[in-house]
């Protein structure tokens, strides 16, 4: 189970938490009282929210922004809301895959809050990005799997959190952009680096210099994207490939994921030395052993994650 405390940063609500104004009638009903309150504080709505799906999904975490009132835009809260929930997931071995969503209907994240912005002198303008950018880059080391659900809008940092993620489904009515040149600033979220190692050079340069918006369409021709689905469907294709994705082998995964990560930033003789490497994590494992089992048995494995 997620930790109590941990939960309750994630929501944007942890502080002290007191008796009761009125005293329990016995020593025994405060433990039950103070944890009833600690319920009540995790249902209020926070900015953002963990939630881990259970059996038959069991090993499939929700990362959910919950910020209506701003369109999701990334504020103070929001950001320290996502450092919680990524240190939460890292933590939890029984997470095999993440799904970063929005609770909010017709937008992914719209940016950062520029009212909040406006207030900041340039010192804490400098904080809050490098922070940002370097919780988007914590996303992004993750060691297991995340899936971007993308539904409407997904504008600067907001699309900077969809591609810090390794895999983005969006549906239909999706729009994207970086259109912080307008604004006199660059994408300063991983957004500069990301988007061209993905669409290439050329096309990242046209995408950034002109902040235009793009559709999902595009973003599916483009690469931004892995999957176009219909609007409103977005969740349910991601869900279905997490489900995919929770089937294997949750060491082969990890594994994997860095070799894919860590190849493709150096040279192909390097590059084969990490896949080595990380073969050799998952070649004494249990769950090597009970695949070939499986498989000569001709019965579904049963992986354990050792």
């Amino acid at each position: 189970m997620l930790g109590l405390r941990r939960l309750l940063a994630v929501s944007g609500h942890l502080g002290g938490l007191r008796a009761p104004a009125v005293a329990p009638t016995s020593a025994a009903s405060y433990p039950s009282t103070l944890f009833v309150r600690a319920l009540q504080i995790l249902a209020q709505p926070g900015p953002v929210r963990l939630q881990k799906l259970s059996a038959p999904d069991a090993g499939i975490v929700e990362l959910r922004l919950e910020r209506p009132e701003a369109r999701n835009a990334i504020g103070k809260e929001m950001l320290q809301g996502l450092r919680s929930a990524i240190e939460e997931v890292e933590a939890d071995s029984t997470a095999n895959v993440v799904l970063v969503a929005s609770s909010v209907p017709k937008v992914f994240c719209a940016g950062a809050d520029l009212k909040e912005r406006r207030l900041m002198g340039p010192a804490e303008v400098r904080d809050f990005v490098n922070s940002l950018r370097s919780t988007f880059s914590s996303i992004e080391a993750l060691s297991i799997p995340t899936i971007a659900v993308v539904e409407g809008a997904a504008f600067g940092g907001g699309l900077e959190l969809a591609l810090s993620c390794d895999l983005r489904i969006c549906g239909k009515d999706a729009k994207f952009s970086l259109p912080e040149t307008g604004l006199a600033i660059i994408p300063g979220a991983g957004g500069t680096q990301r988007l061209p190692r993905i669409v290439g050079r050329s096309r990242a340069k046209e995408l950034i210099f002109t902040g235009r918006r793009f559709d999902a369409v595009e973003a599916a021709t483009m690469g931004v994207v892995n999957c176009c689905v219909p609007a409103d469907e977005a969740y349910q294709k991601a869900l279905e490939l997490a489900r995919e994705i929770n089937q294997k082998g949750p060491l082969a995964i990890k594994m994997a994921k860095k070799a894919i990560n860590q190849g493709t930033e150096v040279d192909m003789t390097s590059a084969l030395a990490v896949e080595e490497e990380c073969y050799e994590q998952v070649l004494h494992t249990q769950d090597r052993l009970e695949g070939l089992a499986a498989f000569a048995e001709k019965r579904k494995p049963v992986y354990t994650g050792k």
